[in-house]
């Protein structure tokens, strides 16, 4: 059997190098939580969250799924979103998705890939969607590409059509909804400038 206390002992090297330069932090983030972020993103573990915000634990709440979904049957990130808005109060939904993606690229290769095929279907009726316009793309990365964004849009959209998001507005609630993309391969994220403060 492998061992993993590598884990433990890179976990003890980052909570002392954290109580070095700030011996209150673990006390701090222990008494509350107050994000004024939700993060929605992809599983993919090159894009994490808080590292490429610059943010610290405590700062940005995060779910994660294949191709950063959000499925109005999806009780697990329907009730993130609801604990979000309901309970922590936060004043932005992110929505981010990423260049590469396997899940686009899965989507969109015509095979069958087994039980996750149910959850790719949502990306093949964006697809639908913007076929058209896909289709008229030759080159396959500029296709997936444009894919990766037109996802994002799409689930900005859903976010925002949500009976939560629509509840919390109809409240007064101050909350934007944002549509990102992460370049792997430049650590940068791009703003597709859909965000969104109204059902307007």
């Amino acid at each position: 059997m492998s061992s993993i206390q590598h884990l433990f002992n890179n976990n003890q090297q980052w909570a002392e190098k954290i109580k070095q330069n700030d011996p209150d932090f673990f006390k701090r983030l222990s008494q509350q939580q107050s994000p004024e972020y939700l993060w929605i993103g992809c599983s993919d573990s090159r894009v994490p969250a808080n590292e490429l915000l610059g943010m610290q634990p405590g700062e940005i709440f995060v779910h994660r799924n294949i191709a950063n979904q959000v499925v109005h049957t999806d009780l697990n990130c329907l009730s993130v979103i609801q604990f979000a808005v309901d309970v922590l109060k936060i004043k932005h939904i992110i929505v981010c998705g990423h260049y590469g993606c396997g899940g686009i690229s899965a989507a969109l290769d015509g095979e069958r890939h087994g039980l996750i095929d149910n959850w790719l279907q949502h990306i093949k009726n964006v697809y639908r969607f913007h076929k058209e316009q896909l289709d008229a793309i030759k080159d396959k990365t500029e296709r997936t590409n444009l894919m990766c964004e037109l996802n994002v849009i799409e689930q900005v959209a859903n976010v925002c059509n949500s009976t939560i998001l629509l509840n919390a507005w109809k409240k007064k609630q101050e909350i934007t909804v944002h549509g990102f993309v992460y370049k792997l391969h430049d650590g940068i994220l791009k703003n597709l400038d859909v965000s969104t403060s109204s059902p307007k």
